[in-house]
């Protein structure tokens, strides 16, 4: 179940990238430019762009907060100090500090 999740996680993130780079750049400082007779150029088509691309960052928040729960759900400890206290424990041989002669 994780692993499809996964799939499906970088899936919807190349995606998103990808519909993110097709639209028009409205501020034009970063954006490569060229004329206005582009592919994507018409209003209905910057529309389905940014419903498309509204839909996969919901898919793809989603996703992270699944892949986080299943994540949470795997972990037996609490926090890191604790696996740290346990590997303390479990280690009975400490490093001998050498005397100076």
């Amino acid at each position: 179940m994780e692993t499809l999740l996964l799939v499906i996680h970088i899936t919807l993130a190349i995606l998103l990238i990808g519909s993110v780079l097709l639209q028009k750049s409205d501020g034009g400082a970063l954006g490569i430019g060229g004329n206005s007779d582009n592919l994507m150029s018409s209003r209905s088509a910057g529309n389905f762009l940014t419903k498309f691309t509204t839909v996969l960052a919901f898919l793809f928040i989603i996703t992270s907060i699944s892949l986080t729960l299943i994540n949470k759900k795997d972990n037996s400890q609490k926090s890191i100090i604790d696996k740290i206290e346990q590997l303390d424990k479990n280690s009975s041989s400490q490093p001998k500090i050498p005397s100076s002669k």
